[in-house]
């Protein structure tokens, strides 16, 4: 079962745009990870392959912090100011895990399980089901 748009924005708070350049981001990085293990382009670094993610939420808490800045502009401080951390509990959930799995695949560390690699994303599916709870 595919999630429509709307459904998607509720849940994550995300905008369309945003949700847009997050899946672009996640294009050009898979793009990159076939080239990569394919030899291709085999001089590529994690850092590098998952760079477009990196940038990607950059972006994306820039736009969050000019939307709820308008909101607050607007008068709607506790919008804007839920809306911004929200957004910015999972893009830094999201950027915590890139930035484990490029260190656990880039330096080849043992001190690293992929548990610990894993726990971001275990804490942002908890966070999204709680989410989805409360928006049904």
């Amino acid at each position: 079962m595919l999630f429509s748009l709307r459904e998607l924005g509720q849940w994550l708070r995300l905008a369309p745009c945003e949700l847009g350049l997050q899946g672009l981001a996640l294009l050009l990085c898979s793009a990159l990870l076939v080239l990569k293990v394919d030899g291709a382009a085999a001089a590529l670094s994690c850092w590098a392959v998952l760079g477009p993610c990196f940038a990607a939420d950059g972006l994306s808490t820039y736009f969050s912090t000019i939307v709820s800045v308008r909101l607050c502009r607007d008068g709607e401080k506790r919008l804007a100011v839920l809306r911004l951390l929200w957004v910015l509990t999972v893009l830094g959930l999201k950027f915590v895990f890139e930035l484990l799995l490029c260190q656990k695949l880039a330096e080849r560390t043992h001190e690293l399980w992929y548990g610990l690699v894993m726990a971001p994303i275990f804490i942002l599916l908890q966070l999204l089901l709680l989410r989805a709870c409360r928006v049904n």
